[in-house]
């Protein structure tokens, strides 16, 4: 049967263009479909925000050839500090210890999401398209997909496989009506920028308190990348005092190990929960990246779990489409899915844990985790694995560069 494409993106951010960058020399017809203009995503305030790359996620973005042309925006994580606010407990990771040059990199959303959508533009495998999926029909041999134009004219499009990688927000998911489990925590994030009198020597510094996570992560210069999180209540008056008032509870909740901080940045809030689907795949549609998982920003896991869905996607369908098989297969979608699963479980179970572990002042409970911290910062072997983990290579990685 004669298909308009192998292939149908949904979803031109950070998962959507790093699928279709892996996926441009495999001779497969490729469609993207992006409902917002690149002036829009470019303003967007969710571009402010810092993403955490796991080592082991520039591993593959370098393997995509986008790596090298963001390199000189992002800021290498040497050090990782981890402790808990009015405790005696911590424990510290570092990259020498591993024989790396660093266990992550930080850089600002906007700037790699540009870049990433440069090099699909440049791209001629990858037909683009502005407009949104207005409808989706999964019959046996094809995936049916109708879009509607901005000036309201439809266009339908077919392909083997459809791909939903629209984010939390996923147009793809609610079509298909797959239910999602959704944990609230009660907790909003605070974004923003600090100036610090001190420089950061390339530590990232994690420090629990009984209402949430507050880690700084290195950024240019002396400056660094918050990430706050406090109650609903909390957030609210934060995001609302002045900036000398935010600046003394920040400084007091912190301390003073990079000296007297400013503020460089707006201050954003962002609510949190923990929202996964039920499913990842159904008929001829997969959902990828934030689609299908949003965690809690404690340790960073989001961003990198949705590039790993990428990688093991991508080397599922070169593979099939090198044996010449059908790429919305049932046994292959279900197979990624299976696999997918695994890995979500365990980086979804960490951070949960992780959250409700941390998020309270129960006495008993901080005696608890306090002597595990340092427990842990005296144990080579269980550091090791915390650091593989904190770099996203504590699994396999699928290669995603070129194929011979």
């Amino acid at each position: 049967m004669q298909h308009d494409f192998d292939l149908i993106i949904v979803g031109a951010g950070l998962a959507g263009n790093c699928l279709a960058l892996a996926l441009k020399n495999s001779g497969l017809k490729i469609a993207l479909v992006e409902a917002n203009s690149r002036e829009q995503l470019r303003h967007s305030p969710a571009g402010d925000r810092a993403l955490a790359l796991a080592a082991g996620t520039v591993e593959l973005l370098n393997d995509l050839g986008a790596w090298r042309g963001v390199a000189d925006k992002a800021t290498a994580i040497k050090h990782i500090h981890v402790s808990d606010r009015g405790h005696f407990g911590k424990t510290r990771l570092a990259a020498e210890d591993q024989g790396v040059e660093a266990l992550g990199y930080v850089i600002v959303a906007r700037d790699i999401e540009q870049h990433m959508a440069d090099l699909v533009e440049k791209t001629d495998t990858v037909c683009l398209y502005q407009t949104r999926v207005a409808g989706l029909m999964s019959g046996r041999d094809a995936i049916n997909v109708s879009l509607k134009q901005h000036d309201g004219s439809s266009l339908n499009v077919s392909a083997q496989l459809l791909v939903g990688a629209d984010g939390g927000n996923s147009t793809v998911r609610k079509l298909l009506e797959i239910p999602q489990q959704v944990t609230e925590y009660g907790q909003t994030a605070l974004v923003t920028t600090v100036q610090s009198a001190l420089p950061h020597r390339n530590i990232a510094f994690e420090r629990f308190t009984e209402f949430g996570p507050l880690a700084l992560l290195p950024v240019a210069g002396k400056q660094s990348a918050v990430v706050w999180t406090r109650t609903h209540e909390q957030a609210e008056t934060l995001i609302n005092v002045s900036d000398r008032e935010f600046l003394a509870e920040l400084q007091n909740c912190f301390g003073y190990r990079l000296g007297e901080l400013k503020l460089a940045a707006p201050r954003r809030a962002f609510p949190l929960s923990l929202i996964r689907a039920e499913s990842m795949v159904s008929g001829r549609t997969v959902i990828i990246g934030n689609a299908v998982h949003q965690l809690h920003p404690v340790a960073g896991q989001g961003f990198n779990l949705g590039i790993r869905d990428v990688a093991l996607l991508a080397e599922m369908l070169l593979d099939q489409h090198e044996q010449h098989g059908d790429l919305g297969d049932a046994r292959l979608l279900k197979n990624y899915s299976r696999q997918r699963q695994q890995d979500h479980g365990k980086t979804i179970g960490f951070t949960n844990s992780v959250v409700k572990l941390f998020s309270n002042d129960n006495l008993p409970l901080a005696a608890v985790r306090n002597a595990g911290l340092t427990l842990l910062d005296h144990l080579p072997f269980a550091k090791q694995l915390l650091t593989r983990h904190a770099m996203g290579l504590a699994g396999r990685l699928p290669k995603l560069g070129d194929r011979e």
